[in-house]
């Protein structure tokens, strides 16, 4: 593993003026745009509103797809995902909010996606420890659609950008959701 030097502190993300799915993520100089939740940005978070929750959260983990490429250039800890990674997003469950092997009997979210959107997927410490249920499951920072069309909550990016900005980030990187 090449080692890299964590230089990103706090990743600052605000929505667009005019656009509540829209934003800008900020780390420094670096600016990108990015997708947000189709609901804006929320204080209150709840399980399926579709919204990006406010708040300050630490960046985990990584998973990506091996056969889409080589691991992101990061310190962050990671691991490849497969066929059978899921995510719980059932409040009910006690697993809930955490990752799940697939098949799995409750409600969940499958990982290894048709499209590109998981290629990359940061788990952002955001109702985790603990996890509380109904306030929201698998609030992630993964790739963009390529129209920044909104997400179901999460922050996401072009895979460009985001392989910069995890060559930047490391253990201790916050990302800073402004309402």
């Amino acid at each position: 593993m090449t080692a890299h030097r964590k230089t990103a502190d706090t990743l600052e993300v605000r929505a667009r003026p005019r656009d509540r799915t829209k934003g800008i993520l900020r780390l420094g100089q670096i600016t990108v745009p990015c997708a947000l939740g189709r609901s804006g940005i929320v204080t209150r978070k709840k399980e399926g509103d579709g919204a990006t929750p406010a708040g300050r959260f630490e960046l985990l983990h990584v998973y990506y797809r091996p056969d889409k490429g080589l691991p992101p250039p990061t310190d962050l800890p990671h691991e490849p995902l497969s066929p059978s990674s899921g995510w719980c997003d059932d409040p009910a469950h006690s697993r809930y909010n955490r990752p799940v092997d697939l098949p799995f009997g409750a409600g969940h979210e499958k990982m290894w996606r048709d499209d590109q959107l998981y290629d990359v997927v940061v788990v952002l410490d955001c109702n985790m420890s603990p996890a509380v249920k109904g306030r929201g499951s698998a609030i992630f920072f993964h790739i963009a659609r390529e129209d920044y069309s909104p997400t179901e909550g999460c922050v996401a990016v072009a895979p460009a950008h985001m392989r910069l900005l995890l060559s930047l980030a490391g253990v201790g990187t916050n990302m800073v959701i402004v309402p």
